[in-house]
């Protein structure tokens, strides 16, 4: 745990704070170039078709790469359901 309070662990900061412990352990066990599989895109740009990692994905990336650790791919790995479960509201739906 990197930031003491609660509202604060989904933070861009604290996902910095992360990604520099693990670069620190990672050069220590000699590790200099990781692939990277980022889990909960943020932004969906309509039209381009380009996904960017949200703001602590993004944080956690430049920490990594500031930290001097090479990255070599950055793969998407966001669960997307097949089919769900049915929504609440039965046949008609939700009424006003």
């Amino acid at each position: 745990m990197k930031v003491k309070a609660d509202r604060d662990e989904s933070s861009p900061y604290a996902a910095m704070l992360a990604a520099q412990d693990a670069a620190a352990r990672c050069r220590e066990h000699g590790i200099n170039a990781l692939h990277i599989k980022i889990r909960g895109t943020g932004v969906y740009v309509v039209g381009t078709g380009s996904k960017s990692p949200g703001p602590g994905g993004q944080a956690a990336l430049r920490a990594l790469a500031r930290a001097g650790i090479k990255i070599g791919r950055i793969e998407d790995v966001t669960p997307i359901p097949s089919d769900s479960t049915r929504r609440k509201g039965g046949r008609r739906g939700r009424r006003r």
